[in-house]
């Protein structure tokens, strides 16, 4: 078995991780299970938390872009293709 140390700067943002988590969670409960006795600071914890848990979503990059990848092209595009000899009826 291969052991590899793992980085002390790794193991802090881990445990900082770890210590922001435990934080919103008891910020959390705390709002659900005694809401009259919660205050400002854990709302405002819990809604921080969850406005972070929205932001990768919106924020990632894309590898390309949508529309082809040239600037000022449009995202999508209607299709082109004609439709001779089939008709479309009296309209």
């Amino acid at each position: 078995m291969v052991r590899r140390r793992v980085p002390p700067a790794t193991l802090a943002l881990v445990a900082v991780g770890l210590v922001a988590g435990g934080l919103w969670w008891w910020s959390v409960l705390r709002l659900l299970l005694v809401p009259g006795e919660a205050g400002i600071v854990e709302g405002a914890v819990a809604a921080g938390g969850w406005g972070l848990s929205l932001l990768p979503v919106h924020v990632a990059a894309s590898a390309r872009r949508p529309g082809g990848g040239r600037p000022g092209s449009p995202v999508t595009r209607a299709s082109r293709r004609r439709r001779w000899g089939a008709g479309s009826g009296p309209s």
